[in-house]
């Protein structure tokens, strides 16, 4: 049975539904024996792998309490495991974990290099499934009709290979949406909604790397769909949609009236529906997600750190009562938080499916420095996150930041900020979240809007100085801009004791702002994936230091002085 038939099969989607309720139940049980649940990961994990070389290294026979754990393992991340990762890809056995990888899930990271992240059988079914059904609950309580028919839901992430890479193991080394769960973890009811559709395996030839051109042939096909819902994860992959569209309509309308998918002919021409698209662009000049699919109910994606600044105005494209549900704060490497309602933002943290420890987030990540556990965590404070699990992953600083928005049954319910690096040029130290939070309490006192913003340090002025590129949603002027850019260096103080010492010590000058047009950052983004880049990769980006993307972001080159 292939994915279309499977999404067909009525019996499949009820054992489907059935599962997702299951696991989400499950990990609503478990937030009232979390401590429980902590102390029996612990003692699986250290069981199941204390035979392992690793094991061996760090006495995990002789570890009994989280305190044991931690005078016994550093905090550490990927460069400090990378070694141990390179010689199990390589087909050395029993380094990490007592089970081999099946696969090696691929992350971009924070230096764009391609991690290899080991994802074991034991890994999928103890730690990732049941975070992965319960995902989906929210989406499937309140908008079932969207596992109606196979073709209802545009899954952008959905990206299967013929011929993945390979480690030097032999084990694939792939993204986690290019994946297929059933055949490589006996999991037959993983498939994700969407992956059922007639655009999710394309029917004809497309190079690997021609990421643009397999994003161009799913909508083609997706705009003779009734689509109720959109999956993407990453948000910029959603406000991207809206410009595709309109940037390769006269193709697509043109294909659906020949009956072509990428100038092949591909099944019956239909001039009705290409003069229907026709109409809808011709009546506003514009063509939207919304006019092309009046049924879309939901989005399915990140909702935090940068999209929270124009996801809900993006939303509107999509249709005007259009649900903005919030992916899983997880990350290549396992979960930390997942939605058990719909709540916009945050997620109940995961105690089943591994060891949190949180650091706070203005303190410096090291391998001695002291954790938190989740009963010590404030509520409106951003932590590191540190996590240790069965799949080889030990106290692990992911790199993300996460703030704790509030409590179920005494857990911890958290929501991304960003990446725990920092902008550091003057003592500053300032973070992804503090100053999202800042661009958006200007936002607010101005009543501006934007499409995206980054921002990077001009270096040749007297003082160091922040320049903010903003792509405004409608046209902003001059006063309003400047009142913004007052409004947005009060935030920083409020938000970085750190940014008010280096502008009170005279470190830091003002902060500026340049005015871009709408689709500056939208362009910059379908350039990135036409290098060949993965969409799921390419993310919004707050801090881009780089000359080079600057450049091409702005039109300007980094060395040029204060905007005007």
């Amino acid at each position: 049975m292939n994915s279309a038939e499977a999404w067909q099969d009525p019996d499949r989607l009820l054992r489907y539904r059935q599962r997702v309720f299951l696991e989400r139940a499950r990990l609503r049980a478990a937030l009232g024996d979390a401590d429980g649940h902590r102390r029996r990961v612990l003692a699986d994990l250290l069981e199941f792998n204390s035979g392992t070389r690793y094991g061996k290294q760090h006495g995990f026979d002789r570890i009994r309490t989280l305190d044991d754990f931690r005078k016994a393992v550093p905090v550490q991340d990927y460069g400090t495991l990378g070694p141990w990762i390179e010689r199990a890809a390589a087909g050395e056995p029993n380094l990490l974990t007592a089970d081999q990888p099946a696969v090696y899930f691929t992350s971009s990271g924070t230096t764009g290099a391609h991690k290899k992240i080991p994802v074991t059988p034991r890994f999928m079914r103890t730690t990732f499934f049941p975070f992965y059904y319960a995902a989906w609950a929210p989406l499937l309580e309140h908008f079932p009709d969207v596992l109606d028919r196979p073709d209802a839901v545009l899954n952008l992430k959905h990206d299967p290979l013929s011929a993945p890479p390979t480690t030097g193991d032999g084990r694939p080394h792939v993204g986690a949406s290019q994946v297929d769960f059933g055949a490589r973890f006996g999991e037959p009811l993983s498939a994700e909604p969407g992956t059922g559709a007639p655009w999710a395996t394309l029917p004809v030839h497309v190079e690997p790397g021609a990421h643009l051109e397999r994003m161009y042939l799913r909508l083609r096909l997706a705009v003779e769909s009734d689509v109720r819902c959109v999956i993407g994860i990453n948000p910029a992959m959603i406000a991207a949609l809206p410009h595709q569209l309109n940037l390769w309509w006269p193709r697509i309308v043109r294909e659906v009236a020949d009956g072509t998918l990428g100038g092949v002919p591909h099944r019956t021409p239909n001039p009705r529906r290409a003069a229907e698209l026709e109409r809808l662009a011709a009546r506003r000049g514009t063509v939207r997600p919304a006019d092309v699919w009046p049924h879309l109910r939901a989005l399915f994606c990140w909702t935090t750190g940068l999209a929270s600044l124009y996801l809900p105005r993006l939303r509107e494209e999509f249709g005007a009562g259009v649900t903005a549900l919030p992916a899983p704060v997880a990350a290549s490497e396992g979960p930390t938080g997942v939605a058990l309602d719909r709540h916009g933002s945050a997620g109940s943290l995961v105690v089943t499916a591994a060891v949190h420890e949180f650091v706070d987030a203005d303190q410096d990540l090291g391998p001695d420095v002291a954790t938190l556990d989740p009963q010590e965590l404030e509520v409106g404070r951003d932590y590191h996150v540190v996590f240790s699990h069965v799949g080889g992953l030990y106290r692990y600083s992911v790199g993300d930041v996460v703030r704790v928005v509030d409590r179920i049954d005494g857990v911890p319910r958290v929501e991304y900020t960003g990446r725990s690096t920092r902008s550091n040029v003057a003592g500053e130290r300032l973070r992804d979240g503090q100053v999202t939070r800042a661009l958006a309490g200007a936002l607010d006192r101005t009543g501006l809007e934007l499409r995206n913003v980054a921002c990077r340090v001009r270096t040749q002025d007297p003082s160091p100085a922040y320049e903010f590129a903003i792509a405004p949603r409608t046209p902003w002027s001059t006063e309003e801009t400047g009142r913004f850019a007052t409004l947005l260096d009060q935030g920083l103080h409020a938000e970085s004791a750190d940014y008010r010492a280096a502008r009170a010590g005279g470190r830091l000058g003002d902060p500026t702002v340049l005015r871009l047009d709408p689709d500056a950052f939208l362009r910059d983004w379908q350039h990135t994936v036409g290098t060949g880049i993965r969409p799921t990769q390419v993310k919004d980006r707050l801090f881009r230091q780089d000359p080079e993307q600057w450049h091409r972001l702005t039109g300007r080159p980094a060395t040029e002085g204060k905007p005007a």
